[in-house]
């Protein structure tokens, strides 16, 4: 399953997950569900999941989750907005603060990132975060296309990076 965290319909994130789907589609079924697609609101913390076992939200985070129940891999992948992910992307995240997240089969993890700016430190707090939800979960980590200088819509095509993904893919 990839979270596409881009709220640009055929941007630079969304031509590096299409390339990475295709790749992997050779071996696996894939699954997209980009989050511009969805409504799910931020975590609000009031631990309902942990006292009732369910979200006390209605929203389409129930869908996400029975998606992840059924994924053997997640691929997250989101352009970078002031040195982090979308924050449509960071609403579906929290919200895996939930017992649910135990029922959850996944067993590896690859990282895409999509940002404008070519600072070396780019993106190091997203690596940060990922490093730790791998500890934490004990997953793998399946591998990472990190892309910078990339800014405008399409200005990956033609680059390394889309063929970098396809073959990250198709290695899964």
């Amino acid at each position: 399953m990839i979270l596409s965290g881009s709220p640009r319909k055929c941007g630079n994130t969304e031509l590096l997950v299409d390339a990475f789907a295709k790749g992997a589609a050779k071996h696996h079924h894939v699954e997209i569900v980009s989050v511009r697609d969805v409504k799910v609101n931020p975590c609000l913390g009031c631990n309902a999941c942990f006292k009732n076992g369910i979200c006390a939200q209605k929203d389409n985070m129930a869908a996400i989750y029975k998606k992840m129940g059924q994924a053997d891999m997640l691929v997250i992948a989101s352009p970078v907005y002031f040195y982090g992910i979308s924050a449509q992307l960071k609403a579906v995240i929290d919200r895996f603060h939930n017992p649910i997240r135990d029922s959850f089969h996944i067993k590896k993890m690859a990282l895409l990132l999509v940002g404008a700016a070519t600072l070396p430190e780019l993106f190091d707090a997203i690596l940060t975060e990922y490093n730790l939800c791998l500890k934490f979960f004990n997953l793998e980590d399946a591998g990472k296309i990190l892309v910078r200088g990339v800014k405008d819509k399409g200005d990956i095509k033609g680059t390394q990076f889309i063929e970098n993904a396809y073959h990250l893919g198709a290695l899964i």
